[in-house]
């Protein structure tokens, strides 16, 4: 087997470009070093370095990605991670062209987000024990996810210093440590206040605590999350992200605008909200058919 003892070195270095100079989060960071290693390993099984690969290459691994049961979507989000690392090599010299140049992305399938009813939201909104600790840390924490249509990864890190609950107001930081301001109305304030007087014993900057006083993680937020659904008998396909895209559904089915519903998301292309008029569209219809006496 051929090893590229240059290897780690350059995916290592790669990575802190994208942390240091471009500041991008440890999430995405994290995403790019899957993609990169997975396709280094799978480089070295079968006896090909790193930096003389070929673009049959890269369409054997696209291939081998497909046979192992990738949508689209994933494998497109592996290629490009892989593009953008063999362009941080080309602007280093590491190597003279990209072998991704000439490569097209697979064929996308047409992916609609799940999304929820008003109905199913309420009822997950509705289903914490107010008597129970823990569960009003959970309504407070669903509230504001509904309430803004952060993503997960934005809730758990939020900090008590991004909170003004005087003008109900959050800041988030988002992908890239862009920063935006997310407004939220009265049952999610009164559901956080809740929840603040319950952690003031907690020296700690981070809002949203485990039963230990330290950051809940985003996996220990989905298994409460999951109490929740079993518990009012809901569809097993409902996740925490699952109220950021009822969020936006539920805004432009009651007129809101795409560009204020892009700047309260977060997303810096309004081509990705777009996705969202789709899942709205299809639920007019399908009220339309439902109560309109020649639906």
């Amino acid at each position: 087997m051929i090893k590229d003892i240059k290897k780690d070195h350059l995916i290592a270095s790669f990575l802190d470009s994208l942390y240091i100079e471009k500041g991008l989060s440890k999430n995405t960071v994290s995403s790019y070093k899957n993609d990169i290693s997975s396709f280094s390993n799978w480089l070295e099984k079968n006896n090909i370095i790193q930096i003389k690969i070929t673009s049959s290459d890269v369409n054997l691994y696209i291939s081998y990605l497909f046979t192992s049961g990738l949508k689209s979507t994933s494998i497109n989000r592996k290629i490009s991670s892989i593009k953008h690392f063999y362009l941080y090599l080309l602007k280093k010299k590491i190597i003279k062209t990209s072998p991704l140049d000439e490569i097209d992305a697979p064929k996308q399938e047409n992916y609609l987000p799940v999304s929820i009813s008003e109905d199913e939201v309420e009822k997950i909104l509705s289903s914490p024990d107010l008597n129970i600790k823990i569960e009003r840390r959970d309504k407070a924490m669903i509230e504001i996810l509904y309430a803004t249509g952060m993503r997960i990864s934005e809730l758990v890190n939020l900090k008590l210093t991004d909170i003004d609950i005087n003008r109900s107001v959050i800041k988030v930081f988002g992908k890239g440590s862009k920063e935006r301001l997310v407004p939220f109305g009265e049952e999610a304030a009164e559901a956080l206040d809740i929840y603040l007087k319950d952690r003031e014993k907690y020296n700690c900057k981070d809002v949203f605590l485990s039963n230990r006083g330290s950051k809940i993680t985003r996996g220990a937020f989905w298994q409460r999350i999951k109490i929740y659904i079993a518990r009012e008998n809901l569809k097993s396909s409902i996740s925490p992200h699952t109220l950021r895209h009822a969020f936006a559904t539920h805004l432009l089915n009651r007129g809101a605008d795409l560009r204020s519903v892009q700047m309260l998301l977060g997303h810096s292309d309004l081509s990705t909200t777009q996705i969202y008029t789709h899942i709205a569209k299809k639920r007019l219809g399908e009220i339309l058919k439902k109560h309109h006496p020649r639906g």
